[in-house]
């Protein structure tokens, strides 16, 4: 297949996926040497929205505080004044934010991170995605930039009849997978892409706030002496065929790969029960909630991971009752628990709540993203609990990119010390 590189003929070509847009940018990935060993503060972008006072203030707060050197501004609608703003048209992404960022980035090889910030579009509609136009997170398709030119690329086409007819995707598998090495642009291609964001300004700079608080214990400290809390639904069941967590990627290599069904939810307990273990066995503090009970009630988690409002027995007092420590990281398996950042009724559970209870970082998603999508809570905490950076655990946990996925936080926080890198998987 030949790519356009061209914005004409790219708008000419949306019968074909929405990464399309990668080719505005300058050459792809030539396997250049690794920028990983720069300072982390060197490899952010941060990305504001210059008609949003909000996304300003909240970038200027975190340049400030980070000693961030790479900045770009955007025109676009303003997210953080209603929520028709949080969706931008696909041709004006094509426009406000795909057209600087490729210029941007074709002049800044040691880019690894992109940071957003409250104000910037949380979604994309009418992507190109197949059979017909649909949603997609803006942040994930911002982190499979140029996918589409690397060689090994795998296209994830994503249905499931039991969400009608209709439904049907087109996402990437994530490079970085499951990786045993940490992340840089040359490595891997893509970008690790975070957010700061949350119901209000004050809320979006609370996450860097609680970054460096982290931090800060770190340097005096082995590790996070907080628990974990892994709230597991036992009516789902733990049986599953094979090990945890499954990769979506067949034993030899392909072009292509398709999601027909829905990952078996006794697959994501049996991840959560994996992930208690690998806590236990390093020594950090974890509790597997595996009775029917919605765990509620638990002050200074230092993780979190539960079916949210999936859970036949969620409870929302519960659920808002969790309060968490510097450095938290927290996931739910919620098709969209991102689908807004602004205070609203109703609705499946929001990760946005859990940022004002107090957590460091959250993924969530904007719209039906299957289970698939969900980060492995095993390889999340796995990464963490080593010193990895939030981004980096995050997406080293998450099967797909250019997708449904956002991810909220200071993408370089950490709140562990560093082990040694290895090239081969701890025992699972």
């Amino acid at each position: 297949m030949m790519w356009t590189n061209t914005l004409a003929g790219m708008r000419a070509s949306l019968r074909w996926p929405v990464l399309l847009f990668l080719a505005l940018a300058g050459p792809a990935w030539s396997g250049q040497p690794d920028a990983a060993a720069q300072p982390l503060a060197e490899r952010v972008l941060v990305i504001q929205n210059a008609d949003s006072p909000v996304s300003k203030a909240v970038a200027a707060d975190y340049v400030r505080r980070r000693g961030i050197t790479h900045t770009l501004a955007i025109t676009c609608p303003d997210s953080a004044g209603s929520r028709a703003a949080e969706t931008i048209e696909y041709e004006s992404f094509l426009s406000a934010v795909a057209e600087p960022l490729s210029r941007f980035l074709a002049d800044h090889p040691g880019i690894d991170f992109l940071v957003l910030t409250k104000g910037i579009p949380l979604r994309i509609a009418h992507a190109p995605q197949g059979r017909r136009p649909g949603p997609l997170a803006l942040d994930s398709c911002l982190a499979a930039w140029q996918y589409e030119r690397l060689a090994g690329a795998v296209r994830v086409e994503v249905t499931d009849p039991a969400y009608g007819q209709d439904f049907h995707g087109l996402a990437w598998a994530n490079r970085f997978w499951d990786s045993q090495r940490r992340f840089s642009h040359a490595r891997f291609g893509g970008y690790l892409v975070a957010r700061l964001d949350g119901y209000t300004e004050t809320s979006a700079k609370a996450l860097v706030s609680r970054s460096l608080a982290a931090e800060l214990a770190l340097a005096g400290r082995a590790g996070a002496s907080s628990k974990i809390l892994l709230d597991a639904c036992p009516g789902f069941g733990f049986e599953v065929a094979g090990r945890v967590p499954h990769s979506i990627l067949p034993a030899s290599p392909a072009a292509a790969v398709q999601i027909i069904q829905e990952s078996p939810f006794g697959e994501f307990n049996a991840d959560l029960r994996l992930a208690a273990k690998l806590l236990a066995a390093r020594g950090v503090p974890v509790e597997l909630e595996w009775t029917d009970r919605f765990a509620g009630h638990a002050a200074r988690l230092a993780g979190y991971v539960s079916w949210g409002s999936n859970d036949p027995k969620y409870q929302p007092e519960a659920y808002h009752s969790l309060t968490f420590a510097p450095g938290a990281l927290c996931e739910t398996a919620v098709s969209t628990s991102a689908r807004t950042f602004l205070p609203t009724q109703g609705g499946q559970s929001l990760i946005a709540d859990l940022i004002e209870q107090g957590a460091t970082g959250a993924k969530g998603y904007t719209d039906e993203p299957l289970l698939q999508a969900v980060a492995s809570p095993s390889i999340l905490f796995d990464r963490y609990s080593r010193g990895w950076t939030l981004a980096e655990s995050y997406y080293a946990a998450s099967r797909l990119v250019g997708w449904q996925d956002v991810i909220l936080g200071d993408p370089l926080c950490r709140a562990f010390p560093l082990l040694p890198e290895t090239n081969k998987p701890e025992p699972k």
